[in-house]
């Protein structure tokens, strides 16, 4: 039996949950397909080492407006890890001792003269195509940027490791435009990007935020359900499950991230640019895990280099007996987040006085629904390929955090690219009667 949807919308993470809700308000029929048994996508509150920790992505920002809307929508509350007390960062093969302030003041001079050129390359970061010469700097790695600086070996490594934490990639890996679009989303203030990507967090978890957004349409939402493949014409599409289910539909929205778009059975074929750029993958390629260490412990945050398995290690619950460490690594091949000794290993680092209790996380380079972390595009992706993944063909449109404007890669970015679609569609459909 053939099912009919005025609109399919493949992936139930936060950008589909976005679309869903928005197109059921012009009163269209929508399903939406989810291969995972939950909804949330590369987002995930799991009850775990005794918190409810954020297996994905986590943080936002009242400077990122789509999710803050979306707070205030829900009148969700938002809150914040503990403020470190103690710092470790090394220079060269010593480690240094210091502040949260202190190690700020360590990596001004070079995180300045790094970024100083942000609003000349990227004056609109709600049109990060707009300056009529960035191809000309989308060639370049953070890394690259980072050599020319020619920086004392303190304040190399602990910028490049500062990098690492916001990147989940390698700096030689990540496109430099990918640095200034997260700063120019901060009018170019690295302090105020810091703080944006770091820091503040749902209370609920995004669980809440999932749950909220799932509440508020009439959308038929099915978890276990993976699309095998679409078969599109300009009159509409039929999506085909893995399990044999068949829906005609008028439109169908993926949102499946970068690394496996290319990967779906879509007839006629995708784009060549969207092809290729799941092909080349996106430079995130990194870890992030959760560590019990035995308490009490004072707050505190370290940093190492790219080359370390771990290179941003910070506090983010603090009990009587215990304390729950969030870390980050560029490479997920270097350590996995079920390797208690080698999570051991890596955090010796800095201290050896640390009991290493309990490790977990999710391994999202190896998961078959997303192969990445948060989207960092490696040198020329931007300039390349961008506007094509952005753009409709025919009746199949495209959204995720992967191709927001703004904040790619953010829960903001899910939610501004659902808002896009959803318009398009809505627009479109509207215009067609």
């Amino acid at each position: 039996m053939t099912e009919e949807a005025d609109v399919v919308v493949v992936g139930g993470g936060i950008a589909g949950l976005i679309t869903a809700r928005e197109l059921s308000r012009h009163n269209l029929s929508v399903t939406v397909l989810e291969a995972r048994e939950r909804l949330g996508g590369r987002v995930w509150t799991d009850h775990r080492l005794g918190h409810d920790l954020e297996i994905g992505g986590t943080w936002l920002h009242w400077v990122q407006s789509h999710a803050w809307a979306e707070v205030t929508r829900y009148g969700l509350d938002v809150t914040r890890g503990p403020r470190p007390e103690e710092a470790y960062w090394l220079a060269g093969d010593e480690v240094r001792t210091g502040t949260l302030d202190g190690f700020m003041e360590l990596i001004d001079p070079g995180m300045r003269r790094l970024l100083d050129p942000t609003m000349s390359w990227v004056p609109r970061p709600d049109a990060p195509l707009s300056a009529p010469e960035l191809e000309s700097v989308d060639g370049f790695s953070v890394q690259d940027k980072l050599d020319e600086l020619d920086l004392p070996v303190e304040e190399y490594r602990a910028n490049e490791a500062a990098w690492v934490g916001h990147l989940n990639a390698p700096p030689g890996d990540a496109a430099f435009t990918s640095a200034l679009r997260w700063t120019a989303a901060t009018a170019g203030s690295w302090h105020l990007m810091h703080e944006a990507s770091a820091v503040f967090r749902l209370a609920g978890g995004t669980r809440s935020l999932v749950e909220a957004i799932r509440a508020d349409t009439d959308a038929d939402i099915r978890t276990s359900t993976e699309v095998r493949g679409i078969e599109h014409d300009p009159s509409g599409a039929m999506v085909t499950t893995a399990a044999g289910g068949r829906i005609k539909a008028r439109r169908v929205v993926l949102t499946l991230p970068q690394n496996i778009l290319g990967e779906l059975d879509v007839a006629p074929g995708l784009c060549p640019e969207k092809r290729a750029a799941s092909a080349e993958k996106t430079a995130s390629k990194g870890v992030k895990v959760w560590i019990r260490v035995r308490g009490p412990i004072k707050p505190f945050f370290a940093y190492s280099s790219a080359a370390h398995p771990l290179s941003v290690v910070r506090t983010e619950f603090v009990g009587d007996d215990d304390a729950v460490l969030v870390s980050f690594g560029a490479d997920s091949r270097k350590i996995s987040p079920h390797d208690i000794d080698a999570v051991r290993a890596a955090l010796r680092v800095w201290r050896d006085d640390l009991e290493v209790l309990e490790v977990t996380g999710h391994d999202w380079m190896s998961d078959p629904y997303s192969r990445e972390t948060w989207l960092i595009q490696q040198p020329q992706q931007l300039t390349r390929y961008f506007a094509a993944q952005q753009r409709p063909e025919g009746v199949l449109h495209f959204a995720g955090s992967d191709y927001a404007n703004v904040w790619a890669g953010f829960i903001d970015g899910a939610v501004e690219s659902g808002l896009r679609v959803a318009r398009e569609i809505s627009t479109g459909l509207d215009a067609s009667h």
